[in-house]
């Protein structure tokens, strides 16, 4: 990765043993806050002699420290003219169904031609204005699942959907294609899970330390070596539902991260298809359903074809 794409520190004397994120947050204090600076060392941004660590690691003397640059200022979000599917629209928020291959906001390796960027092109304000990356973001989905996301447009609405997540309260159904048989029609896995230690973008199980996650699912359709479920996640960890069907030794087919490549589909077959949200000031239930994209039909026929 070319060298401009980071900054680098160095770790003097008088720094030694000062915790990781402490030490950048006082060397980076007119780029990031330290709650920023944690995120990204979390999110492996930030390597230390080239390697992971966490943001309380105590720094020694000599050790470089590169941070990876944002291309764009977090003061600066640029509106684009991006097309994006709003499928609901009301004066408090807004739902889109997002493609597979959009990252919902810019953060490090992706800028901009994010839904964000859309999002700022196609309507007048978003919630949380102040989250000068994530304005209206209440959750997000990985950049290759596909599927219904919700987006505040002003910080009442904001407020009180993080608050509905927060309660699990929000109806979210999702469907995936995952290798193998799965024998029992219905189930459940609730192993807690956190960023590995050795690949801070990647999550694992993690007995202790992680965080409690629940996934219900429900057996579709059987097919000779996949099954088609329908999952309904309790909580919202990041990586959640690709990481427990890995678990259980069902990998979403075309997770390359957390399974194998399958040649029928180019990511991981996973669509979140059903939102249902209670609307911030009229208190009106609204229930959202969106059809399986192009490449998850094509998969589905190539499933049947193989029965």
């Amino acid at each position: 990765m070319p060298k401009n794409r980071f900054t680098e520190v160095v770790v003097e004397g008088a720094d030694v043993l000062q915790r990781l994120d402490i030490f950048l947050a006082g060397k980076m204090s007119n780029q990031h806050s330290r709650a920023h600076l944690q995120k990204m060392i979390k999110n492996g941004a930030v390597l230390l002699d080239g390697k992971n660590v966490t943001p309380h690691y105590r720094v020694k003397e000599g050790e470089k420290i590169r941070v990876e640059k944002l291309d764009i200022r977090e003061d600066d979000l640029p509106a684009e003219s991006i097309p994006i599917d709003i499928v609901y629209e009301d004066n408090d928020c807004l739902v889109v169904n997002k493609r597979a291959g959009m990252v919902v906001h810019p953060a490090h390796g992706n800028p901009n031609h994010t839904l964000v960027n859309a999002l700022l092109f196609h309507v007048q304000s978003l919630g949380n204005a102040e989250d000068k990356v994530r304005p209206g973001i209440v959750h997000r989905l990985d950049k290759d699942t596909s599927g219904l996301l919700v987006v505040a447009k002003n910080d009442y609405a904001h407020a009180h959907l993080a608050r509905q997540f927060k309660d699990h309260t929000i109806d979210r159904v999702y469907n995936a294609f995952v290798r193998g048989v799965i024998q029992h029609d219905e189930g459940f896995c609730e192993e807690p899970v956190g960023r590995a230690f050795l690949n801070r973008k990647k999550v694992v199980i993690r007995p202790s330390g992680g965080k409690d996650a629940l996934t219900f699912f429900k057996v579709l359709k059987r097919f000779p070596n996949a099954t088609f479920v329908e999952i309904r996640p309790q909580t919202g960890r990041t990586h959640q539902i690709r990481v427990h069907f890995s678990f259980m030794g069902h990998p979403v087919l075309g997770d390359v991260l957390y399974g194998v490549p399958f040649p029928q589909i180019k990511r991981q077959a996973l669509h979140a298809r059903t939102l249902g949200f209670e609307q911030p000031r009229t208190k009106k239930w609204i229930q959202l359903t969106s059809e399986l994209p192009d490449d998850m039909q094509g998969l589905l026929r190539f499933l049947e074809s193989q029965s």
